[in-house]
């Protein structure tokens, strides 16, 4: 076929350019099930390093420095109103299908392309090169940019911009800093032009009922595909689904991007619960997102009568996809029980698929959501019903309606930063359901001592009622949960406190790469001196622990600064690092060999004293066995390849689960 028949689009809209390399799953950069480098480059160091070389700074370090960050000028305006899809292409405009974006205001070429995200606007199949959409041309500032529509690819290119950028605000509101990417971007063509961190979206990445975030690319790639049946209403046989116009979608990958900036190790496959969180995380975002549209909020507590649970608008994932891959229903639901007395429907099972698996998490998350929303809202139904509780036959008066999605849009802001602010206290590798269940304790009581409404509290008891457990916690008391401090008072660490750190104007914006190097230095040292090892969970590559094994030097990961704003107005003032440690496990009973992770996230007050050590120990013998004994069961081996006598995480991981996931509701 010539490119313009294989166009899903009408000549009016393209321009027909030079194709692109077209994508090829014999590539090893992309091959999802290919054994790639990226996870053994985060963790190879100098086996034979010098005598007085105690630690090694990680790429990651400089990455804040790198990020394009625009100041905002007293003339330009805050916000850029661009229209998008709520949920996607299919769904109603009564519904609430539409509504105008406020993104953060940025100066931005044709694509879009802008300080974090740049859109190309290429299809890599078709080989035809789409007009770019430029926002800045008067028509797009009259009408807040193009009108959606599934048949015009630069409202594609809109939709992707919009909603990514409007992610990122989330993360950087909750951080309190500009979060990084997990990539290095390629070389600037611009001899000694500055090299900024972009993200890179591509709408129209390829012919593939996927779409998948690409580390080693910096990049996301957005499929599309035609439907198979007519069993879909909105549908035909042979149209044409965009995942780039799926807001779900577009929210859950770019939030596998950001999680992969601000942990580089979550992606070792580990243990079960390590690929599982990524999932669940991430449509947690694309769910509490969604709630940030109140038009859309107040019709579904209009048709459900104030019952989120049965509020499918807010509860289902991915609706048009799961659909058109026959699933007659949305690809996946944060809901598993419509009875909230009733045993939840799936429990903790470290055997099933990882999107099932995640979505024990995502649920109980969304069951302590629920919970603190029917608290909050009981004084109002008390009003609505004279006392009784029981709203009367027909639709709820308006007023209602506005008052709980008020209430629901609100508390889904708060629940969603609470989930990214407990990334900072997860520990650096390894991660576990029960670690974050503990990661967003501690962050939150850290920051809000009272809770009042009881917000931890339904966490844990969500969590409990699916079985995740938290190992080494005696009782599931707050207090109890919390992570502990040090054992030993390190003291201040002068050069740490933010009275001697350096910014470019806020604190969340570091002055240089160099300022990056001196706090990583200071942050080394103190982790990596012997005395110090061991409560950091690194290990001398003397020590008889190891059991023969050898260690790398250890990593210092990352030295960002963290601000928080609690609900009392109140500023908190962090710097959070992370150091990491390569153990090589030789090959033992026939079974290969492999890298074990361990190290340590540390907090740091203002002050540059110790809070919080969450520490995974690589001398940890039961987490060694574990892992050997993950990487020999059918589930989790086929995250890893064997080399000889040693095995490596594959390459392109988060693609290899979303096509295995598939049928169980992957992407």
């Amino acid at each position: 076929m010539t490119t313009e028949q294989t166009s899903p689009f009408t000549a009016s809209y393209r321009v027909i350019g030079r194709p692109p390399q077209p994508l090829s799953v014999s590539d090893p950069a992309i091959a999802a099930v290919g054994c790639g480098d990226a996870g053994d480059d985060r963790v190879a160091e100098d086996r034979h390093p010098p005598d007085d070389l105690l630690y090694r700074v990680g790429e990651g370090v400089t990455r804040p420095a790198r990020i394009c960050i625009h100041e905002r000028k007293r003339e330009e305006p805050v916000y850029r109103p661009l229209r998008i899809f709520t949920q996607d292409a299919a769904t109603s405009r009564l519904d609430g299908a539409v509504t105008q974006l406020d993104v953060p205001y940025e100066p931005l070429e044709p694509g879009p392309r802008g300080c974090l995200f740049e859109v190309d606007p290429r299809d890599y199949d078709t080989g035809v090169a789409y007009r770019a959409f430029d926002p800045d041309h008067p028509f797009s500032l009259m009408s807040a940019g193009r009108d959606p529509s599934p048949s015009d690819p630069m409202f594609h290119q809109q939709m992707v911009y919009a909603v990514c950028s409007s992610v990122y605000a989330t993360f950087r509101h909750a951080l309190g800093r500009h979060p990084t990417w997990g990539f290095d971007p390629p070389p600037s063509g611009d001899g000694d032009g500055p090299r900024y961190d972009r993200l890179r979206l591509h709408p129209h990445g390829g012919i593939t009922e996927n779409a998948y975030y690409d580390r080693e690319r910096g990049e996301i790639r957005f499929g599309y595909f035609r439907t198979r049946d007519d069993d879909y209403v909105k549908s035909q046989v042979g149209a044409y689904v965009f995942t780039a116009l799926s807001h779900d979608i577009i929210v859950h990958e770019v939030s596998h991007a950001l999680v992969d900036g601000l942990r580089a190790h979550f992606d070792a496959p580990s243990n079960p619960d390590v690929l599982a969180f990524h999932e669940a995380f991430a449509d947690l975002m694309a769910i509490f997102q969604r709630f940030t549209y109140q038009e859309v909020v107040r019709l579904a507590v209009r048709r459900s009568r104030g019952n989120i649970r049965a509020a499918s608008l807010l509860t289902g994932i991915a609706t048009e996809f799961g659909h058109a891959i026959a699933r007659d229903a949305p690809l996946r639901t944060v809901v598993d029980t419509a009875d909230p007395d009733s045993p939840p429907r799936r429990t903790y099972d470290p055997s099933l698929e990882c999107h099932l698996l995640g979505s024990v998490l995502s649920s109980a998350v969304f069951e302590a959501f629920v919970t603190v929303f029917s608290r909050k809202v009981e004084r109002y139904v008390r009003l609505a019903t004279n006392g009784t509780g029981l709203l009367p036959p027909g639709e709820p008066s308006l007023d209602f309606q506005i008052v709980l999605a008020e209430e629901a849009s609100q508390l889904a802001s708060q629940f969603q930063v609470m989930c990214i602010r407990a990334l900072d206290y997860c520990p650096p590798v390894d991660i576990t359901f029960g670690e974050f269940l503990r990661a967003a304790v501690t962050a939150d009581r850290d920051l809000i001592p009272s809770d009042p409404w009881g917000y931890r509290e339904a966490w844990v008891d969500a969590f409990r009622r699916r079985g995740i457990t938290m190992p080494n916690v005696r009782s599931l008391a707050e207090d109890a949960l919390v992570w502990r401090e040090p054992e030993l008072d390190l003291g201040s660490i002068d050069e740490l406190s933010f009275a001697r750190l350096q910014f470019h104007g806020e604190p969340g914006n570091p002055m240089s790469e160099t300022e990056l190097r001196r706090q990583a230095a200071v942050f080394g040292q103190l982790v990596a001196s012997p005395q110090n090892r061991a409560m950091f969970g690194l290990a001398d590559p003397d020590d008889p622990a190891l059991d023969g094994d050898m260690v790398d030097l250890p990593v210092v990961q990352s030295v960002r600064t963290a601000r928080r704003v609690g609900p009392d107005r109140q500023f908190t003032f962090d710097l959070v690092a992370e150091v990491t440690q390569c153990r090589t496990v030789a090959p033992r009973d026939g079974q290969p060999g492999f890298c074990f992770l361990g190290g340590s996230t540390v907090i740091f007050d203002a002050t540059g004293a110790v809070r919080f050590i969450v520490r995974k120990s690589v001398l940890n013998g039961q987490r060694v066995a574990a892992q050997r004994a993950f990487i020999a069961d059918a589930l989790g081996g086929r995250y890893w390849c064997v080399t000889g006598d040693r095995c490596a995480p594959r390459s392109m991981l988060l693609r290899m689960v979303h096509d295995e996931g598939r049928g169980a509701g992957g992407v």
